[in-house]
């Protein structure tokens, strides 16, 4: 009010475009200032409200004179009427409340959607294109011709109008039908090709990726995987790759598609009445600037339902991976709560989704709705003077019809691709990621002793890193003996396997083989080397002889039939149906618990490893089993063998006893020695 006061006395002098600029600056300085005052802690909020009460009417103004639109509207809002204040206080009104009640709600998470870091994401999906240039090439040429053709429509469209309301002339109709016939199968034609090509490029990258990503995460450490749940790492292979895939063959075939279409719809629409096109054009800002604030908020929501989708998944996997826990503990209920939870908390994303989807329709179509009314009265007034046939108006409105359609198309490229952003980050974070164990060794010596040692090793796993699991422990395991590894639950002795194994480094110490850091031979060369045989064996869906094989190549019969025996599977694989061809089940499941263990030391022998670790290897084993394998598996000459058992007979079995206590060496020796100093393996074997 006070604003109007002083339009009122300073600005009636002046010329009326420039008093309208004025008074809205005028109005926006004092609404900024009067919302400081009020609401001091909400600036964007003040600043984008007073813009729209203070800079619509002039140029509302500026827009009417451009286009000479006939009817009387107030040069100032100061000496209009009542209802023009009313209105355009009630439409800001309504519109800030909107704003509120979204914004609201709105995720937290999520960068914003023109962010440096979403655009060095695109820059880095381009890069990852840089392959099938060619063929988006190929697709961006048909692209070109589409385009060309789905103008040429509209045009012989009008021109046939024209040709049946100003004297028909049957060589000019016949001419014209001919030409949208071509143009129409040209654009179907086009079309399809384009469209073929990008699916060709986007298949191929999408299985460029998946194996790119999947081969990485095979090179991560241990650790890693006991951190991050193989749900989310399922979900983004099977959800975030496509996602990221879609984002530079899908956004680039629209968002060229649109731009081609808009220029070519532009020339043909400014050939026929420059003042309906830039009426036609006031659409575009408005619809970037709804399309913009809907892409912001889409962007968060979407990335907050890829996670929610993710848990569920997780939910899924871990209930189905361990079954029989479930079932024994009848759990079966619960697990279903945990999963309606997930699925209630993405359903509600989505709904968020939807809803803010269709408003953003509603506001999109009202405007487009209210931009033809306005050109449709101004091609009136046009027609009335002879400037436009009802032909060429025919042909304008299908332009504008295709125009704003191409525009949507430009905005939604951009904003779609930047909303798919997260995915691709999500993927982009795993591939930089680098393994806290590196996988850099060369060495591959032809020949090894298979002497270890470990020299004063202090470790603790890294989701615990005050909690150190091993002490400076120091022992040795030599060439041709066993040395079992003796102690309670949690002394270290499958810690100790792990650093063997070098799924994790230690923080202190070094684990040495023949005298060399394990870190500095070769990754494939050491698991040939070093071969373990856990207590719960995996074994992968396929059959007996692709286990035993698994992970080398060339092996012939004999050779997985000679591991077999020697692992005292060969008996029960020759009692079965289909031999070595029998599938197993999913982990295993069609063999015995004994029978996997067989096979799983099978499958360790078969590569001949200079050293092999026995940890409860034959633990589902009965007794004379477990002696007759014992004795073929540790007659290896020269072999290395570190045996971890809590039976006294597979301990007197070895060589030497090492015994862990609170991850700390207790005491070394012989069994005998051992039992005979009356200490921690006497009390461990007799307890």
């Amino acid at each position: 009010l006070v604003a109007d006061a002083v339009a009122l006395a300073a600005l009636a002098p002046l010329a009326p475009a420039l008093a309208a600029w004025l008074e809205a600056a005028l109005r926006f300085l004092a609404l900024v200032m009067a919302g400081w005052l009020l609401v001091p802690g909400d600036t964007r909020a003040t600043v984008v409200t007073a813009a729209v009460l203070s800079l619509s009417p002039a140029a509302f103004l500026a827009l009417r004179a451009a286009l000479a639109l006939p009817g009387a509207a107030p040069v100032l809002l100061a000496t209009s009427s009542p209802a023009w204040p009313l209105l355009a206080h009630g439409v800001a009104a309504l519109a800030l409340l909107t704003w509120r009640a979204l914004q609201h709600e709105a995720p937290a998470h999520g960068d914003h959607d023109g962010s440096p870091k979403a655009r060095a994401t695109l820059r880095r999906l381009l890069d990852l294109m840089r392959p099938e240039w060619p063929r988006l090439c190929g697709a961006f040429a048909f692209l070109a011709l589409a385009v060309v053709s789905e103008t040429m429509v509209p045009y012989c469209t009008g021109r046939v109008i024209d040709l049946l309301s100003d004297g028909f002339s049957a060589e000019g109709f016949k001419s014209a039908i001919i030409l949208m016939g071509l143009a129409s199968v040209g654009r179907a034609l086009f079309t399809g090709c384009r469209g073929g090509f990008f699916i060709w490029v986007r298949a191929r990258l999408n299985a460029r990726v998946c194996d790119r990503l999947f081969c990485h995460l095979l090179r991560q450490e241990v650790a890693f995987f006991q951190q991050v749940k193989a749900g989310d790492l399922a979900s983004r292979l099977a959800t975030d790759v496509p996602l990221m895939n879609d984002v530079v063959p899908y956004n680039s075939n629209v968002f060229l598609r649109s731009l081609l279409e808009a220029l070519a719809l532009l020339a043909f629409m400014g050939r026929l009445s420059w003042r309906l096109t830039l009426l036609a054009l006031f659409e575009v800002p408005l619809t970037m600037a709804i399309r913009k604030i809907y892409e912001a908020r889409h962007q968060a929501l979407l990335k907050a339902i890829l996670e929610a989708t993710a848990r569920a998944g997780t939910v899924v996997h871990e209930a189905v991976a361990a079954i029989e826990t479930v079932q024994g503990y009848g759990a079966e209920d619960d697990e279903v709560e945990r999963y309606a939870q997930a699925l209630d908390e993405t359903r509600r994303l989505k709904e968020r989704r939807d809803l803010e989807r269709h408003l953003f329709e509603l506001c999109r179509r009202a405007l487009q709705v209210t931009v033809q009314a306005l050109m449709l009265y101004c091609a009136h007034q046009h027609i009335a003077e002879g400037v436009l046939t009802a032909g060429s108006l025919i042909s304008f409105i299908l332009y504008q019809g295709k125009l704003s359609i191409a525009v949507q198309g430009l905005v939604f490229a951009y904003g779609n691709a930047l909303s798919h952003v997260g995915a691709a980050r999500k993927v982009f974070e795993y591939l930089d990621r680098e393994p806290a164990v590196a996988m850099d060794g060369t060495l591959a010596p032809a020949t090894l002793r298979g002497h270890v040692a470990f020299q004063n090793v202090t470790f603790a796993y890294p989701t615990r890193p005050e909690e150190p699991v091993l002490q400076d422990v120091s022992f040795e395991l030599r060439p041709g003996e066993v040395t079992a590894l003796a102690g309670l639950n949690g002394s270290g002795k499958s810690t100790c396997v792990a650093l063997l194994e070098r799924f994790y480094e230690p923080q202190a110490g070094a684990v040495l083989l023949d005298g060399v850091p394990l870190r500095d031979y070769e990754h494939q060369y050491l698991h040939r080397q070093v071969a373990l045989v856990a207590q719960e064996p995996v074994l992968f869906s396929g059959s007996i002889r692709d286990n035993i094989a698994y992970g080398l190549e060339g092996c012939s019969e004999a050779q997985v039939e000679a591991a077999a025996r020697a692992a005292g599977a060969w008996g029960f694989i020759r009692a079965l149906e289909r031999g070595l061809d029998t599938d197993v089940g999913e982990k295993g499941g069609q063999l015995s618990a004994g029978q996997k263990q067989q096979v799983a030391i099978a499958r360790a022998l078969l590569r001949r490893p200079t050293v092999l670790i026995l940890d409860e290897a034959t633990s589902a084993l009965d007794g004379d089993g477990e002696l007759a394998l014992q004795r073929a598996v540790l007659d290896g000459g020269a072999r290395t063998v570190l045996l971890i058992a809590h039976r006294r007979r597979a301990l007197e079995s070895a060589d030497r006893v090492v015994v862990l206590q609170g991850g700390t060496v207790a005491e070394t020796g012989t069994p005998a020695e051992l039992l005979a100093r009356g200490g921690h393996y006497a009390r461990l074997v007799q307890g």
